[in-house]
């Protein structure tokens, strides 16, 4: 089940509905039960490695908490990784690995395992480890109720493609009795409204260009190619953001606040400001605890850069079973690097007191050159499309001129737009008159009725 389908649209106010109209002892439970159907809804067998993961990690949880000993500790906390990365290496990891052993060694011939990654895996089992990281380094208590554990593990909205919380954040409001708030209901309903807008009118929109392009990259100018590279640099923004502003819309109408994953990355500066606004749950989650676990920027600067360079590989590999996610990772390894390398050296930190528009520019250009090998279906398609830049003609686009002015001027007038309501003054205008808020939810509406794209498309991180 998606978001943007119709089952959704009539799962959600039955969730709902049913959740404020239950007593507290049973709340929970539906709610867990709406997760696990939702789940389902996408490969209903899989559940069962949903919830065998869940009671390992409860049972580690408490195991880890019990134990004085830092043997015994090491031992449990391996174990949960044992067996969270051994799953995730099997389902998504497995054939990537077959794929190389074969091309590596002569004459070796292994068969592609036939399994389908499921969906959201990436996203829950980083989420159980937050609750066992958190746990071994002493930070909080093991919960007590299984079921809240499962439901901390399985929580529908942010389920398949995060926020990735973590354990003190959710955890506690889970105990909450929670009483239906018109107000909050809203609000809720506000952002995932816009969030809707996000995917289905502008990401959806942009997905036509970039398809185009991207499954069939030889045929095109590199005046259509320049177009298609900036279409996916948006599309995977307001994708991926669209739904985390949904599932912070649904989980707010329940009482269950989120975190916040975006804070206008395009916006940023420079390629560190970039991944402090950037998918930030998962950043975090590597900072915490891949990056100082490594030694962070203790030791020497060559360990440093090391850890740096390291993380970033390993954020390219979460992200998918292709060298081009290695490549991509690799690429922003080398140019948050080069930032802390540059910043330091008296002789280029004019670099760093230029103007902000060209340190935007600077940003946006070299993220966007990484998009092309998180988007490529090759990676000669990759290195094809960053040539064609630069060696193609440019000539008058093939592609119905019509469509892309419409795309991009929709893009430009979002831009725009939550560009002003990240003003302190704008949004707090917006907050406190009540009709006003309404006719920009009755916009939001009205634009995606009318401008959502005829072909619906998945989100972009469910392959994660």
């Amino acid at each position: 089940m998606i978001f943007n389908s119709l089952e959704f649209i009539i799962f959600w106010p039955i969730a709902t509905i049913g959740y404020f109209l239950l007593r507290q002892n049973i709340r929970m439970t539906f709610l867990l039960g709406c997760s696990a159907f939702f789940y389902m809804f996408f490969k209903a067998e899989y559940i069962i490695i949903l919830a065998a993961t869940i009671i390992i990690d409860f049972a580690l949880g408490r195991l880890l908490h019990e134990t004085k000993s830092n043997k015994r500790k090491k031992l449990y906390l391996f174990l949960s990784l044992g067996t969270n990365l051994g799953l995730l290496t099997y389902f998504k990891y497995a054939n990537f690995i077959i794929s190389n052993y074969n091309y590596i060694v002569p004459n070796a011939e292994i068969s592609y395992l036939n399994i389908i990654l499921p969906i959201g895996l990436s996203f829950h089992v980083f989420q159980s480890l937050s609750y066992i990281f958190e746990i071994y380094y002493g930070r909080i208590s093991p919960e007590k109720s299984i079921l809240r554990f499962a439901l901390y593990v399985m929580f529908f909205p942010q389920l398949v493609a995060g926020p990735i919380e973590r354990p003190q954040n959710i955890l506690h409001q889970l105990r909450i009795n929670y009483s239906f708030s018109v107000n909050r209901a809203f609000r809720g309903i506000e952002i995932a409204t816009w969030g809707f807008v996000k995917k289905m009118v502008i990401a959806d929109n942009l997905a036509t260009v970039s398809d185009y392009y991207f499954n069939n990259p030889n045929t095109e100018n590199s005046a259509f190619t320049l177009f298609a590279i900036i279409a996916f640099t948006f599309q995977i923004y307001y994708d991926f953001s669209g739904y985390s502003d949904i599932a912070i819309g649904i989980a707010k109408i329940l009482g269950i606040k989120l975190m916040i994953n975006f804070k206008q990355p395009y916006g940023a500066t420079s390629i560190k400001a970039f991944w402090d606004k950037w998918h930030i749950s998962l950043s975090t989650w590597f900072r915490d605890y891949l990056y100082i676990p490594l030694g962070g920027n203790r030791g020497s600067k060559l360990l440093w850069l090391r850890n740096l360079f390291l993380v970033f590989i390993i954020s390219g590999l979460w992200h998918g079973a292709s060298w081009n996610f290695i490549i991509w990772g690799a690429f922003h390894g080398l140019l948050i690097i080069s930032y802390h390398f540059f910043s330091k050296r008296e002789a280029t930190k004019f670099l760093f007191y230029l103007p902000k528009a060209l340190g935007l520019i600077f940003t946006f250009i070299n993220v966007s050159i990484a998009w092309i090998f998180f988007r490529s279906n090759t990676f000669n398609d990759a290195i094809f499309t960053v040539k064609s830049l630069f060696t193609k003609v440019p000539s008058i686009v093939d592609f119905n001129i019509q469509n892309l002015t419409k795309y991009f001027l929709l893009l430009c007038i979002f831009l725009l737009v939550e560009n002003l309501f990240q003003k302190r003054k704008i949004k707090k205008v917006f907050i406190r008159h009540h009709l006003l808020r309404f006719g920009i939810f009755i916009i939001g509406l009205q634009l995606i009725f009318l401008f959502s794209a005829t072909d619906k498309q998945h989100f972009i991180y469910f392959q994660f």
